[in-house]
């Protein structure tokens, strides 16, 4: 278990301190976007569901939210899997 530490922490300095509605905002695009495949329909739907936490994303930041919430997606499975 010592070995997974430094993992965890990379983890929590990628992902970052969220507020509980910030972390149910970001579960929404990473369930939305397992379901979907799209980031921007991830997102459009993470929006309607919590406009308070709404994101707007264009062409320039597009590609980083989703390299964010595609490793959100993969971490989240990791421990998924370490508490089975």
């Amino acid at each position: 278990m010592k070995e997974l530490q430094p993992y965890l922490d990379r983890a929590n300095d990628i992902i970052g301190e969220r507020t509980n509605a910030e972390e149910k905002y970001d579960n929404e695009v990473v369930a939305s976007l397992k379901k979907y495949g799209k980031i921007r329909k991830a997102i459009n739907a993470a929006n309607k569901k919590y406009p308070s936490e709404a994101l707007k994303y264009d062409d320039s930041n597009i590609n980083d939210l989703q390299d964010r919430y595609e490793y959100m997606v993969n971490h989240y499975d990791i421990v998924r899997r370490m508490g089975n």
